[in-house]
């Protein structure tokens, strides 16, 4: 079978499909500007192929936790802003790493606090730990200590 070779500018509909990613999220992302496109003649949206890989970065970021404005700065720190090589690929990963490290222990502390409230059932706001966590407006008393103080 004869690898399929994809033109230099690839249209919306091209990168939806390529990507597995709706054109209405493609064009979220350029309003966002995680991606750009520049117009053809008939005034139709064209990606450089490479916004392939863009996406792709998108994709992974998003299902690891980090928001659009995470992603966009990620972007923008890329030595050429463009395409992304496997070195730049290896380095998020590093930088990456830390940060995924911190949410998988916030969510190893949210999951062992979980078992302790499900018996309980009060939810009591003085004592829960996940209605109300790390509470120091509690210590000063009742009320809206923010208000009063």
């Amino acid at each position: 079978m004869q690898k399929k070779l994809i033109p230099e500018w690839i249209s919306v509909g091209v990168l939806s499909e390529r990507t597995g990613i709706s054109i209405s999220a493609l064009h979220f992302y350029e309003r966002k500007g995680l991606i750009k496109s520049q117009r053809n003649v008939s005034n139709h949206r064209q990606y450089p192929k490479h916004v392939i890989r863009i996406v792709s970065l998108i994709q992974v970021a998003q299902r690891t936790g980090f928001s659009l404005e995470d992603i966009l700065l990620e972007l923008q720190e890329l030595p050429n802003h463009t395409r992304i090589t496997l070195e730049d690929w290896e380095a998020l990963g590093v930088r990456w790493q830390g940060e995924l490290d911190r949410k998988i222990v916030q969510l190893t502390e949210l999951r062992d606090m979980m078992s302790d409230c499900i018996g309980c059932g009060c939810l009591s706001l003085e004592r829960c730990k996940l209605l109300n966590p790390y509470d120091e407006l509690g210590e000063k008393g009742a009320g809206p200590q923010r208000l009063t103080g």
